[in-house]
């Protein structure tokens, strides 16, 4: 059992900055992705970035060149660094962990408010 707390979140204005991170539980083995979901009111909930254990990335076109996803395997995290933040982004971001079997956990999620 993976349990992930993510932090973070809070207000930014239309063009700033924030750095989410996901805490894990345990050892984040080279099996594991991590990927970032948010969700917006009244929309389905999407992925915005993942990584592989690897360190292979992939991102939604809506947030390329503007949000980074890293993680840190000695520390047990995994970041989501926002630059540029456009109303748009404004969410519910959630922290997801894949096993390589398809076992996934979530974090209960951190909320983005991004003011014009």
């Amino acid at each position: 059992q993976v349990q992930l707390a993510e932090s973070g979140g809070g207000l930014a204005q239309s063009g700033g900055s924030l750095r989410l991170s996901c805490a894990a539980s345990m050892s984040l083995l080279r099996i594991y992705t991590m990927r970032w979901y948010r969700q917006a009111p009244g929309k389905q909930r999407e992925m915005v970035a993942a990584i592989t254990g690897g360190g292979g990335t992939d991102y939604a076109d809506s947030v390329k060149g503007r949000f980074t996803i890293s993680r840190d395997n000695t520390q047990n995290t995994a970041y989501l660094q926002m630059n540029n933040l456009k109303p748009e982004d404004t969410a519910v971001y959630y922290c997801n962990c894949l096993r390589v079997d398809g076992v996934e956990w979530w974090g209960e999620g951190t909320r983005v408010n991004v003011s014009s």
